[in-house]
């Protein structure tokens, strides 16, 4: 990515990426980090996230924290439809498996392929997530995913892992700093169940 950065800092006009956010907490890094380097939209779409208030809550954050940076006249925020229906699709069958298994494999299909489908239609440049950021997601395997569906919709992927250069930690910092909620499921209901059946011992079940 930083190789990307520079030839970019190089040009006469900035490219236009469309940011795939997650939520708020996971974007306030990414943005501080790449957002001088492009137009910038976020693009929150995460029909994966239940229940139906849970994702509203954090697209209301998402909100809070563009204003709170003081960029809302440089970035722009859309919020894409919230397709449940297709996440439970996607993962049919899939429901019993960990968290970080193909399961998730297949909501982040789904999201970045979406994502893909809408900067092609938006004529964008890139196309990035800020899932990267977290620990507990796998890099390599959201570029693959992302450079696929941005190959396949005429794109380019940004290759990110932006938990690096203690990314992460200032997430958690920035966070802190503007207020932010910080859930402690990544979304979906499944994810949501194993955490609560961690934080009991199983007895959840």
């Amino acid at each position: 990515m930083e190789g990307v950065l520079r030839q970019i800092a190089a040009l006469d006009k900035k490219p236009k990426l469309l940011l795939h956010s997650c939520c708020a907490p996971c974007s306030s890094a990414v943005l501080e980090r790449i957002a001088d380097h492009f137009e910038l939209i976020v693009f929150y779409y995460n029909p994966n996230i239940e229940p139906a208030e849970e994702c509203r809550v954090r697209f209301q954050e998402l909100q809070k924290l563009i204003r709170l940076t003081g960029r809302e006249g440089e970035i722009s925020l859309i919020e894409g439809a919230y397709e449940n229906d297709r996440f439970h699709e996607a993962v049919r069958g899939l429901e019993h498996l960990p968290e970080g298994g193909e399961r998730c494999t297949r909501c982040f299909e789904l999201r970045l392929g979406r994502t893909a489908e809408t900067a092609r239609d938006m004529g964008m440049d890139y196309i990035a997530t800020t899932l990267t950021i977290s620990p507990l997601k796998d890099a390599e395997r959201l570029n693959a995913i992302g450079s696929r569906a941005a190959r396949t919709c005429g794109v380019k992927w940004l290759w990110s892992d932006f938990k690096k250069k203690d990314g992460y930690r200032r997430s958690c910092e920035l966070s802190r700093e503007y207020g932010l909620y910080r859930q402690d499921y990544c979304g979906c209901i499944y994810s949501r169940a194993q955490r609560h059946d961690t934080a009991t011992g199983g007895m959840g079940k």
